[in-house]
């Protein structure tokens, strides 16, 4: 019988982003962590070390924060495994912290993963928010992959497993 749940998709590309930020930190580049979301356990099998059941505290706000050479981010970490991405993979309270984020002169985005040809995408905040208040406005509930902008794509590199800090320069640039 095989076991069916939705709660591990995406801990492999989290752990191929843990392992890039351990790079990172290592070259002195950024320090960025993963940050855990807050639990209470309800019941734990003391013999084996585990809980067995918890509920979650809070909503959590972001995957990942931390800084890039003096500049503050935030960044969520998402699967996509077609040609379009269902904006119901986001919450409407990690908009309002990424927006908040923002408005405190730090960058905001979510690093997609398109397992079907095995390429990323930095999705900066406001392209987010332009496709968020198209679906609240009544428009599509998603956003195609032929709407995003070619020079946020990338793949990997030797040296990195998800090499986003290029994508961060390129944001960067562009907010100039």
């Amino acid at each position: 019988m095989a076991w069916h749940t939705r709660g591990l998709r995406g801990s492999a590309f989290e752990e191929l982003i843990n392992r890039t930020n351990e790079k990172y930190r290592e070259l002195g580049l950024a320090l960025v962590q993963k940050i855990p979301t807050p639990i209470t356990p309800i019941n734990i099998d003391h013999d084996k070390h585990q809980i067995t059941l918890a509920y979650f505290d809070q909503k959590s706000t972001v995957d990942y924060v931390g800084v890039i050479q003096g500049v503050p981010v935030c960044f969520d970490a998402k699967e996509c495994d077609a040609d379009t991405f269902p904006l119901q993979n986001i919450h409407e309270h990690q908009i309002e912290f990424m927006s908040d984020f923002e408005k405190q002169e730090g960058i905001a985005f979510i690093l997609i993963y398109f397992t079907k040809d095995d390429t990323y995408y930095y999705l900066t905040f406001r392209e987010l928010a332009g496709y968020w208040e198209r679906m609240k406005s009544g428009g599509r509930k998603s956003f195609r992959r032929d709407e995003l902008e070619d020079k946020f794509f990338f793949k990997q590199k030797d040296i990195v497993f998800v090499p986003y800090l290029d994508m961060v320069k390129t944001d960067l640039e562009l907010r100039d």
